[in-house]
């Protein structure tokens, strides 16, 4: 009787270290903001930290909401100093981790410039940084303590760059907020960079789950102008003098466009309370970036650019996983197929049962071939995640997967829908 008294208690110790209290119990108003640089090789890595700085708006719930699914490759959780009761936790995928996939991390090592926020604390509290190993269990990269006190901690007047509302729906605590900032675009262009940042929210919002949800949401553009206009494409030798230093060819990827200038980005996006940043290009060319709980990248006048901008967005809100399998990519055996991948629109049928099978009408045969007769319906399709074997996604063809369709598939939207509710509940 001991011993099962033990187990059980054992079973719910996990539970008992997550808060259960008021989020004012903990926090008051603003964002701690913890900057790192986080670098290594394919097989290691390290954090270093930069810099604390203390933002004035927080965007975020003020509700006590720590989920046990984590989007993203990393986490990080804050821990009350005492009892190291976890009172916040944040996924994230950041961009050294898909690095670390490439030939070229397993030659050499890198560093990239990394920032966590969260709400800032009334008392001491301790930072823990995981990332998940080749089993998909988080381990422990780093651990500090934070002291709101130390005057050490920057207390900085924001850029003041100034901004337009694209649209307004109310309290920032009980709304998801979205910070688009202008990149490329000089001076004189901030009039253009607006109405593109407002052409590509209206195509955002015709889309499922978005358009029936507009009223949860508040977008700010935030006029960040350039030395020069455009961006970098060091595969034809052109470079220019940006506010944010995005570039194509990331990873040698001609059309994968990034900026590491984390620092620049989260110093600029402090004029407002944002929960999700979206870096906007004025390029014609094709190309972007997103990724999980971090920032999004895509370029303006593209025809393709509405496509461009709904998929990337994808990856930052809801840690959507790339459906295609057949388009150059500088990753190396990205997906442990032994291993259930944390994106919600991705499987290797190691444990499907947690995914989208509840979606899938009986008559449809799992895995799903991918023919005519299966074309539109939620099934079980071979082919996801840079790979034609081994990884499954919801649907033969999808937002996620090529600029073909006009719409996210129903599993995609559910998990789009949920990131939505956490947000605003």
């Amino acid at each position: 009787m001991i011993n099962r008294i033990l187990i059980f208690l054992l079973v719910l110790l996990p539970v008992s270290l997550m808060a259960q209290g008021n989020f004012n119990d903990f926090f008051t108003s603003g964002v701690l903001r913890f900057d790192y640089l986080l670098s290594g090789s394919s097989n290691s890595a390290r954090v270093t930290e930069v810099q604390q700085k203390r933002e004035p708006f927080w965007g975020g719930t003020t509700k006590i909401v720590i989920e046990e699914q984590t989007l993203g490759n990393y986490r990080f959780n804050v821990k009350e100093v005492t009892t190291h009761t976890i009172i916040y936790r944040q996924g994230f995928s950041p961009l050294f981790q898909e690095w670390q996939t490439t030939a070229e991390a397993k030659k050499m090592e890198r560093a990239f410039y990394q920032v966590l926020r969260f709400p800032f604390p009334k008392n001491r509290v301790i930072l823990e940084l995981e990332c998940r190993d080749r089993e998909g269990k988080f381990q422990t990269l780093y651990t500090t303590t934070i002291d709101p006190a130390n005057y050490f901690i920057i207390h900085e007047v924001p850029c003041k760059s100034s901004w337009v509302m694209l649209k307004n729906a109310g309290e920032s605590n009980r709304k998801v907020d979205i910070a688009i900032l202008a990149e490329g675009y000089q001076k004189e262009e901030l009039g253009k960079f607006v109405n593109d940042a407002r052409r590509l929210v209206d195509s955002l919002f015709k889309v499922e789950p978005f358009a029936s949800q507009l009223d949860k949401f508040n977008i700010y553009a935030i006029e960040t102008p350039s030395a020069e206009s455009g961006t970098d494409i060091p595969g034809r030798n052109i470079y220019v003098n940006t506010l944010f230093n995005s570039s194509f060819y990331t990873f040698d990827v001609a059309r994968y466009l990034t900026t590491t200038d984390l620092k620049s980005v989260s110093d600029q996006a402090a004029a407002v309370p944002y929960d999700y940043v979206i870096v906007l290009v004025n390029s014609k060319e094709y190309g972007g970036g997103g990724f999980c709980n971090y920032v999004s990248v895509c370029t303006s006048d593209h025809a393709l650019a509405a496509n461009v901008f709904i998929h990337e967005f994808g990856h930052e809100f809801a840690g959507l996983g790339d459906e295609y399998y057949s388009s150059e990519v500088a990753y190396e055996d990205f997906y442990n197929l032994k291993v259930e991948p944390w994106e919600p629109n991705l499987t290797t049928m190691v444990d499907f049962k947690s995914k989208w099978g509840a979606l899938i009408d009986p008559a449809t045969p799992v895995p799903t071939p991918r023919t005519k007769q299966y074309s539109g319906k939620t099934g079980v399709f071979e082919g996801g995640g840079y790979v034609a074997k081994g990884v499954y996604s919801p649907m033969d063809d999808c937002r996620m997967k090529s600029n073909k369709p006009n719409s996210f598939c129903p599993v995609c939207q559910k998990a789009i829908s949920k990131v939505i509710q956490r947000c605003t509940e």
